[in-house]
C-alpha cells in the first residue's frame, strides 16, 4: 500500500506540475526522458539471467547492456523556461520509476531531478546560475550504461564562465543522508554528513578538432568516521573527419572522492588511492556505426573498510549495420576481468546479436525494437565471490544459483529517449 500510494503523490504532483506550465502561455514547456522495456527469459524454470562482474566495473565501469538488462527502468522529465526583464531562467523535475524486473514484485519511483537555473542577472550577465537537485556534468559510454563523469547531487553552483577559450564551472553538494553518500554510489557509513566541492573547466582547444576537459572533485567527510578526498578527471575529445569521434579519459581519486567526480566510500582512509584510463571511439560510415572502448583500472587496499587490491580491466564494442532503412543488425561484444589480491582473477565474456527496427539507418537513431539472443561464459572466481572480494551469496554470478560458468538469455526489448 505504501508503495501505491508514494507512486500516485508523484504522478499527482508531476500532472498538476504540467497542467500549471500549460496554463502559463508566455512560457514554454519543455519534456524530455528515457525508458527501456521488455519481456525476456533464460531457461524454463528460472528468471532472465543478466551477466556482470561488478567490482571495478560495475561500481563506475558498468556492464555490457546489449540485451543484458533485466530490469525495467523510466525517467520523464518536464522543463518550464521563460525571460523575466533579461534573466532567463528554468525550473526542472524529472521523474523516474525502477523494477529490478518486469512489472512483478516491488518498484520504486522517485524525484531524480528538482532544480532551478537562471542567467542575465546584472552582476554577471553571462554565468549560469543553479541551486536543487540535478543531474550534472554527465559525461557517459552508452554501451556500458555508465557515467565516467558524474557529479550528480542535491547542490548550487555557477557555470558558463569564460576562461581561456573554455567554460569554467563551479558546484558545492551537501548531503544530509545518514550513510554521507552524495549520489556517486559509494558505501560509506559517516554518521552525520558530507560535502563536495567540484570545479570544471569544459571546451578548452588544445588542437586542431580537439578539446580538453579539467574536473576537479573535494570531499569532506571528517565530521563522525569520514575522511576527507581529492579527484582529477581529465577528458580529451577529439572529431575524426569522415569517420566519428575519439575520447580519452585519465582518472584519479583518493580518500573519499570517487572517480566519477563524485563522493566514493566516505570512511576510506586518506591514502586510499584509484585510478583508471579510458579509451572509445564512435563512427558513423554509410549504413556502419558503432562504438568501441578499452578501460584499465586498479584500485589500492582499502584497509578502513577491509576491501582488497583490485585490478580490472574490459575491451569491447557494438556494431550496427543498416540492411534497410528501418532494419539494422546490432551486435556486442565484451571481456572484462577482475583481478582481486589473495583470491584470483575474475573473468567474464559476453556476445549479443539483435535483430532491431529502427526509425532510421543510423548507430543512435531511436527508437528501437530489438530481439536478441545473449550468451556468455564467465570462471568459477566469478560465481563465489563479489567484486569486493566477498563472498557472493546470491546464487552465483546470475544469481540463479545453478553454479553454472556459461548462460544464454533471450527477449525483446525496446529504448526510446527523447
Amino acid at each position: 500500500m505504501k508503495k501505491s500510494v508514494t507512486q500516485r503523490a508523484l504522478a499527482v504532483s508531476a500532472i498538476a506540475l504540467a497542467a500549471g506550465m500549460a496554463a502559463t502561455s508566455a512560457q514554454a514547456v519543455d519534456y524530455d526522458g528515457y525508458f527501456r522495456a521488455g519481456p525476456g527469459a533464460t531457461k524454463k524454470d528460472a528468471a532472465r539471467a543478466c551477466y556482470n562482474l561488478g567490482g571495478a566495473l560495475g561500481n563506475g565501469g558498468g556492464h555490457y547492456r546489449l540485451g543484458n538488462e533485466c530490469d525495467f527502468y523510466g525517467e520523464f522529465g518536464l522543463a518550464q523556461t521563460g525571460t523575466v526583464d533579461g534573466v532567463t531562467y528554468k525550473g526542472k523535475i524529472m521523474v523516474n520509476e525502477y523494477n529490478g524486473g518486469t512489472d512483478a514484485g516491488s518498484s520504486s519511483s522517485a524525484f531524480e531531478q528538482m532544480y532551478v537555473e537562471a542567467k542575465g542577472f546584472d552582476i554577471s550577465p553571462d554565468t549560469n546560475f543553479w541551486i536543487g537537485k540535478r543531474f550534472y556534468g554527465r559525461a557517459d559510454i552508452h554501451i556500458l550504461d555508465t557515467f565516467f563523469v558524474k557529479m550528480d547531487g542535491v547542490g548550487a553552483g555557477a557555470d558558463n564562465i569564460a576562461v581561456g577559450g573554455g567554460r569554467l564551472g563551479f558546484a558545492y553538494f551537501g548531503s544530509d543522508n545518514g550513510t554521507g553518500d552524495l549520489g556517486g554510489g559509494g558505501t560509506g557509513a559517516s554518521k552525520t554528513p558530507a560535502q563536495r566541492v567540484n570545479f570544471d573547466l569544459t571546451g578548452l582547444p588544445v588542437n586542431p578538432g580537439g578539446t580538453l576537459r579539467v574536473t576537479g572533485t573535494f570531499t569532506n567527510g571528517n565530521f563522525t568516521g569520514g575522511k576527507s578526498g581529492f579527484g582529477l578527471s581529465l577528458q580529451h575529445d577529439q572529431d575524426i573527419q569522415g569517420l566519428g569521434s575519439n575520447r580519452v579519459w585519465l582518472q584519479y581519486a583518493q580518500g573519499s572522492a570517487g572517480l566519477n567526480a563524485n563522493s566514493g566510500r566516505m570512511t576510506a582512509d586518506s591514502g586510499f588511492k584509484q585510478w583508471r584510463l579510458i579509451e572509445t571511439l564512435n563512427w558513423q560510415v554509410g549504413p556502419f556505426g558503432g562504438q568501441a572502448l578499452a578501460l584499465f583500472t586498479q584500485q589500492d587496499k582499502d584497509t578502513v573498510n577491509n576491501i582488497p587490491k583490485l585490478t580490472g580491466g574490459t575491451v569491447g564494442g557494438r556494431v550496427s549495420y543498416a540492411v534497410t532503412k528501418n532494419f539494422k543488425m546490432v551486435a556486442e561484444a565484451g571481456y572484462m576481468q577482475n583481478k582481486i589480491d589473495g583470491i584470483g582473477t575474475q573473468k567474464l565474456a559476453k556476445f549479443t546479436i539483435a535483430p532491431t527496427l529502427s526509425t532510421g539507418p543510423g548507430y543512435w537513431n531511436r527508437p528501437e525494437l530489438r530481439f536478441y539472443v545473449t550468451t556468455a561464459k564467465w570462471n568459477s572466481p566469478a560465481n563465489v565471490y563479489n567484486g569486493d572480494g566477498s563472498v557472493n551469496t546470491s546464487g552465483g554470478l546470475t544469481g540463479i544459483g545453478d553454479s553454472k560458468t556459461n548462460g544464454t538469455s533471450y527477449g525483446f526489448q525496446a529504448e526510446i529517449w527523447w
